[in-house]
């Protein structure tokens, strides 16, 4: 698979970046002369999207990770830049209420969770704010368009796949077997993951009892969900527990959308289409990874599902063709795409095609809004409702379905893509 970046994410991960800022405002850009070490006292007054808290220095925003909004915490500066500065959390001298002790040993080092110091509620509240946040900056869209956080009912223990390193450590003259560390490339030598399904924990003692030979080694571990066959590198969704939510909450939309086609891009090893082909009279699966296609047609097979068909290929390439067997008031298109989000071929297709509905599942809500200004400008689609999901507890991540309703009935040639 291609990954390389779609010729747009740099931008967005500047408008991200950017919405840091303006989240604290205009008196963001007032320059300071601030040095690294310097110490500070700083008042969290907002938690930005990714996990760092949003703090003042003399009206220089500094950003501070592991910290809650209202408390007063003690930071070191680490890094400086023209619009902002980073600090490393030293000490919390006014802890917030919502505070709570990390069930992990390695949080604040491990690179992989940022809230586990923050009760589960507070974390759903905060994702929500979040979303509605940037939904709100980027796109344009209400905060009521954006439902609550559906909870995991199993905050940890919950991931079937991780992926841990070996790094040479000098110092030890040993291995260190883990994660990478949340301030460095280096990695933290651990011996559990708290946020992993038990079986993966067993997995990683096997590794630290039979370590590679050398470091600078990635080794992926993961349970293979049962009754799916799954290739070793095919994606699959990484959170068992919550995964019926997620196949209801597109169901859901689906059978609201009341349409008779399927077409299900970046398919994966056909998952959804298999899970709700039963709604729709016929369906399509497209994806790049031709192993995934070959296990997405035996997994077909082996559910008795017979009113579909699976193709391997790039989605841009083949979206036109398959588009073209379905009427597009009765069709709808579902994309899943990698984290970067779609391709502007693929987008300016569904504006010139029109299918009746969208549906939209992204686990990086700053691809999915950028995505969903393209497809909603000039008022060709609207978008009726957006669910988040906490599919990944306890980290800064979360993943959304968008439901999104195309408002013209027929192609005008003079509307154009806009400009990204």
């Amino acid at each position: 698979m291609n990954l390389s970046l779609a010729p747009w994410d740099r931008s967005d991960f500047l408008v991200t970046r950017k919405s840091f800022c303006l989240a604290a405002g205009p008196s963001t850009f007032v320059d300071m002369s601030l040095t690294l070490g310097d110490k500070l006292t700083l008042t969290i007054e907002d938690i930005a999207f990714g996990g760092e808290g949003v703090a003042r220095a003399e009206e220089f925003v500094v950003f501070v990770p592991f910290v809650v909004t209202g408390e007063v915490v003690e930071a070191e500066v680490t890094q400086v830049k023209k619009r902002f500065a980073r600090a490393r959390l030293l000490r919390v001298v006014t802890a917030s209420p919502d505070r709570v002790e990390p069930l992990c040993p390695h949080f604040g080092q491990c690179g992989g969770c940022q809230y586990q110091h923050l009760a589960y509620p507070i974390q759903l509240r905060l994702k929500h704010k979040q979303i509605s946040d940037l939904f709100q900056r980027i796109g344009r869209i209400a905060p009521g368009n954006i439902a609550e956080v559906v909870p995991c009912p199993q905050p940890y223990g919950y991931r079937n796949r991780i992926m841990i390193r070996s790094q040479w450590d000098k110092f030890k003259q040993g291995l260190n077997i883990g994660f990478l560390r949340a301030d460095s490339r280096l990695v933290v030598d651990l011996e559990e993951c708290k946020i992993a399904e038990p079986a993966l924990n067993e997995q990683i003692k096997s590794v630290r009892a039979h370590p590679p030979p050398k470091g600078g080694i990635k080794i992926v571990l993961r349970i293979m969900p049962e009754g799916w066959e799954v290739p070793p590198d095919s994606f699959f969704q990484n959170n068992f527990i919550l995964l019926p939510r997620l196949v209801e909450t597109v169901g859901g939309f689906l059978r609201r959308g009341g349409t008779r086609h399927l077409v299900d891009a970046y398919c994966g090893v056909g998952f959804f289409s298999l899970e709700l082909g039963h709604l729709v009279e016929s369906f399509v699966g497209v994806e790049l990874d031709r192993v995934a296609i070959k296990a997405a047609r035996r997994n077909a097979v082996t559910r008795g599902r017979a009113n579909g068909e699976f193709v391997a290929g790039p989605a841009e390439e083949l979206l036109p063709a398959l588009l073209s067997r379905f009427t597009p008031q009765a069709t709808t298109v579902l994309l899943d795409p990698p984290r970067k989000g779609c391709w502007p071929e693929t987008l300016r297709l569904l504006r010139r095609v029109r299918p009746a509905q969208v549906i939209y599942v992204s686990c990086h809500p700053a691809a999915m809004v950028r995505d969903l200004n393209v497809l909603c400008a000039e008022s060709v689609f609207e978008l009726a409702q957006v669910v988040p999901l906490d599919m990944f507890p306890n980290t800064q991540h979360v993943e959304c379905v968008a439901d999104i309703r195309c408002k013209w009935a027929a192609a005008d040639p003079k509307l154009s893509l806009p400009t990204l």
